[in-house]
C-alpha cells in the first residue's frame, strides 16, 4: 500500500531533510524518486541509513505514475513544474512562495488547521508556510483559541540556512576571514553576517517591508485568523540552524501566564520550557535537529490590557520546511489518497480476476 513519492530539490537543505524526514518517519513508500535541476543529474543523495538514490532531471522527468510531489526548488521552478505534475495526476506538496497566497490552495500548518488539506482537490495543490510563520502559528493557535488574537508584534532571529546552503557556507568563510584578518565580501547575503546581524530577508516591498515581513502577516491571518494584525521585522542572524522569534501578543479578552502556559504544555507539537532562572529558556543551538517548536519567557505584557510576550524556538528545517510537509503527506495519505488507492487496486484486482 505504499505510495510512489518525487522530492524536488533533493540536492538542497530542505530537500535532503525531507528525504531524512520521510525515511525516519517510515512514511509509506514504495519508491522515492530524488529530482533537482539538469545541473544536479547523476548525484547521489541519502534515503534513510541504507539507501542511496540517483539525482535525475526535474526538467525532462515524466510525472505519471507519481503519488506525491514534495517540492522545495524555489519559487519560479515550481511555477513552472508544479502544474505539470498535477496535470499527471500528483498531488505538489510546495515549500516555496509560489502558491501560498492562491485563493484556491490551501496553506497547512497540521497543527493548526489540518481540515484546510481537503481543499487540495482544487489544484492539486497544497503550499507549505513560511518557515518563521510556522513555528509562530503552531505556538499561537492553542492561545488564540483561549483568547482571540487581537494583534501581533513579532521580531524574528533567522539563521543562514533559510537563505540556502551557500548562505551556510558564506557564515562559515567570513566568521574565518575575521580571525585571520582577511577582507570580507559579502556576496549571498547583502551585508556582512559573520559577527553581525541583518535587518533585511527577501525584497523590500513599497511601504518599507521586506517580502519576508510580508509573507508573515498575510500567512497567518490566511492560517490562523484573517482578523488578526501583524506587525513584523524579520532579521538574519549569524546562526547555521534555528530560527527564534520575540512574539508580543495582544488579546481580545484576558488570558493569564498560568493558563498560556497550560494550555501550551497539552499541544501537540509544542514543548515548553520557561523557568525564570539561567539557563531556563531554550536557544537556537538547542532547537538543531529537533521536531517541536520550544516555547519559552512566556510573561504578561503590562503596556496593554491583555498582553503577553514569548520567546519561540525552532529547526527551521525541520518543522519549519520538511516535517510540515510530510506531516501533511501524512495526513493527505491517511484521511484522503489512501482511501483511493486501496479502491483502486481492489478494483484492478477485480478487473485481473475476471
Amino acid at each position: 500500500m505504499g505510495f510512489k513519492v518525487a522530492v524536488v530539490g533533493a540536492t538542497g537543505n530542505v530537500g535532503r531533510e525531507i528525504l531524512s524526514t520521510l525515511a525516519e518517519r517510515n512514511f509509506p513508500v514504495d519508491e522515492v524518486v530524488a529530482l533537482a535541476s539538469s545541473g544536479s543529474m547523476g548525484r547521489e543523495v541519502s534515503f534513510g541509513e541504507d539507501d542511496i538514490l540517483r539525482v535525475q532531471a526535474l526538467d525532462t522527468y515524466d510525472f505519471r505514475g507519481v503519488d506525491i510531489v514534495l517540492s522545495s526548488p524555489g519559487s519560479k521552478v515550481s511555477a513552472v513544474f508544479a502544474p505539470r505534475a498535477t496535470k499527471a495526476g500528483a498531488v505538489v506538496i510546495d515549500n516555496t512562495s509560489c502558491f501560498r497566497m492562491e485563493p484556491d490552495v490551501p496553506l497547512v500548518v497540521p497543527e493548526v488547521n489540518p481540515e484546510a488539506i481537503a481543499q487540495y482537490q482544487k489544484r492539486g495543490t497544497i503550499a507549505n508556510p513560511n518557515c518563521s510563520t510556522i513555528q509562530m502559528v503552531v505556538a499561537l493557535k492553542p492561545l488564540h483559541d483561549l483568547a482571540r488574537i487581537k494583534r501581533i508584534v513579532v521580531a524574528t532571529y533567522q539563521s543562514v540556512s533559510g537563505a540556502g546552503r551557500a548562505a551556510m557556507d558564506e557564515l562559515f568563510s567570513q566568521t574565518r576571514s575575521v580571525y585571520v584578518n582577511d577582507p570580507i565580501k559579502p556576496e549571498q547575503l547583502t551585508k556582512q553576517i559573520a559577527f553581525n546581524v541583518i535587518p533585511h530577508i527577501d525584497v523590500f516591498m513599497d511601504d518599507g517591508s521586506t517580502k519576508e515581513e510580508w509573507k508573515m502577516a498575510v500567512e497567518t491571518r490566511k492560517i490562523l485568523d484573517p482578523d488578526i494584525a501583524v506587525s513584523a521585522t524579520c532579521v538574519r542572524v549569524p546562526v547555521f540552524i534555528g530560527h527564534a522569534e520575540a512574539v508580543n501578543v495582544e488579546f481580545t479578552g484576558p488570558l493569564t501566564e498560568d493558563r498560556a502556559r497550560a494550555a501550551l504544555r497539552k499541544a501537540p507539537g509544542i514543548i515548553v520550557v520557561d523557568h525564570r532562572a539561567d539557563e531556563g529558556y531554550v536557544t537556537p543551538a538547542e532547537v538543531a535537529g529537533e521536531d517541536a517548536v520550544y516555547v519559552s519567557r512566556i510573561r504578561r505584557d503590562p503596556t496593554v490590557p491583555h498582553g503577553l510576550s514569548l520567546w519561540i524556538a525552532a529547526d527551521n528545517l525541520r518543522k519549519g520546511a520538511a516535517l510540515n510537509a510530510v506531516q501533511i503527506a501524512e495526513i493527505l495519505v491517511a484521511e484522503h489518497l489512501g482511501g483511493k488507492r486501496a479502491a483502486g487496486r481492489a478494483k484492478l484486482e477485480l478487473v485481473r480476476a475476471k
